[in-house]
């Protein structure tokens, strides 16, 4: 019986009344559309969506759950490639159309709520001249992003995401909606910062803002033959950047079908001494095109919006990668060379300079080190393709595991890498499971890359 007929009209009626935003039965007009996400792959229907319109909305619905036992997920603004933000048969807590900003320029500081995407967050930061590290696909989730860590363009600069957090608001398993920060609730606001989905609904989201104007950026290409000298080439530039400098590689597909290596570049300061800076990488084996360009903060957020569009199919596999030895730059050009569908890349995405010399103790994100997120990025457009791109992915995976740190970035898990979670706090994870314990004793909020569930 589905869990909506089980709980009954008056119940249900009970609930909408509670709430400012709606609520979504499998029957109304706009169940569809608020249960799909990212990834075409996932296709959970959960018996209530709730559209939260405030913080007292997820309190009501926190209570509600708890109260009946239900399974619970929480959505919020964009990306989702694990299906997480989807229960099946439960309660979707849906915080999209949650989209308030405040900006304030004089304390240079934001506060966000949680439906909010990376696009809609920089645009009102950007009319200040003002920028918050996020990442590097304007649709995805300020949520998500942030809870999990936020590896993106000006990490070298300014650290991760959650680095830049100042305090949130969240709903905890008890249904209370709790201010914390540095000195309220410590262990909470440390937890937070790197593994916020499994302690609560954070309803608001306070940054720290620094000045960003016009950038450097774009991307270099290569064809496929000249990847192995690139590559060699590439670590080295890659452990010269200073702050200022990300570079981001990825083998894709070209327009014409031809397998290539690109480079992309941000440069966050003065243009001249980037144009300085980024002298070495341009003219690094004459390559095929060379699209780096002054341009906007907000134009470099979106240039990855192209390669990630909604309604593919998504399987992902990551690992933290340190160094690009002679064997794996082999894997990574083999498997570049078979890559299953056009839409399919391997990206290595730089993480280094302020984000590494934070303590690795400092927030529940722990792994700090001059890094490369490396990520086999498969995605495709109809079941017909799902075999032979989940088949290589994972041939991918396996090849490059032995030349992977033992770490992974939380938010590349897929839906059945449960066991990684350990992993993906490593030194942190026995303190992260006593908060845990502490806040959401019963797992309530399971829904997630779990920590009380890991082995």
């Amino acid at each position: 019986m589905n869990q909506a007929t089980a709980i009954g009209d008056t119940a249900l009626g009970d609930l909408r009344s509670a709430l400012r935003g709606g609520v979504l039965l499998a029957r109304d007009p706009g169940y569809d559309d608020a249960r799909r996400i990212f990834n075409a792959m996932i296709d959970h229907r959960p018996a209530i969506i709730a559209r939260c319109a405030s913080a007292a909305d997820v309190v009501a619905c926190v209570n509600f759950a708890r109260a009946r036992g239900l399974e619970v997920s929480i959505r919020g603004g964009g990306h989702n490639v694990s299906g997480k933000a989807v229960c099946e048969d439960g309660l979707m807590i849906d915080l999209a159309p949650m989209k308030s900003v405040r900006v304030d320029p004089v304390r240079r500081t934001a506060r966000a709520e949680p439906g909010l995407t990376l696009g809609e967050l920089d645009r009102d930061c950007q009319r200040f001249g003002l920028a918050t590290p996020t990442g590097i696909v304007s649709a995805t989730g300020i949520a998500g992003l942030t809870l999990g860590g936020g590896i993106g363009w000006l990490g070298g600069k300014h650290g991760l995401a959650c680095d830049n957090l100042l305090s949130v608001d969240i709903v905890t398993a008890d249904g209370k909606l709790l201010s914390v920060g540095p000195t309220e609730y410590p262990d909470l606001f440390w937890a937070v910062r790197g593994a916020g989905a499994n302690l609560g609904v954070v309803t608001s989201f306070e940054y720290r803002l620094h000045e960003v104007g016009p950038v450097l950026a774009g991307s270099v290409a290569w064809p496929l033959a000249q990847a192995k000298r690139v590559l060699r080439f590439y670590e080295e530039f890659a452990g010269g950047c200073p702050d200022e400098l990300s570079a981001n590689a990825a083998f894709a597909t070209a327009e014409d079908g031809a397998p290539v290596l690109a480079i992309a570049v941000a440069w966050i300061g003065s243009l001249d001494a980037g144009r300085q800076a980024l002298k070495s990488l341009r003219s690094c084996e004459h390559p095929l095109a060379d699209a780096i360009a002054p341009m906007g903060y907000v134009d470099l957020q979106r240039g990855g919006d192209a390669a990630f569009p909604r309604g593919r199919r998504h399987y992902w596999k990551a690992g933290f990668l340190r160094r690009l030895d002679p064997e794996t730059i082999d894997v990574l050009v083999h498997f570049a060379a078979t890559q299953p569908t056009p839409h399919s890349m391997i990206a290595l995405q730089q993480m280094h300079g302020a984000a590494a010399r934070v303590p690795p103790a400092e927030s529940a994100f722990a792994h700090r080190h001059d890094q490369w997120d490396c990520m086999a990025l498969t995605q495709w457009d109809g079941p017909a393709d799902d075999e032979r791109s989940i088949r290589w992915t994972r041939a991918l995976y396996d090849r490059l595991e032995p030349h992977l740190e033992r770490a992974v970035y939380v938010n590349d898990l897929g839906e059945d890498e449960g066991d990684r979670v350990r992993a993906a706090y490593g030194t942190n994870y026995d303190r992260l499971a006593t908060v845990k314990a502490k806040y959401d004793p019963d797992n309530f909020f399971r829904g997630n890359q779990n920590v009380a569930s890991a082995t």
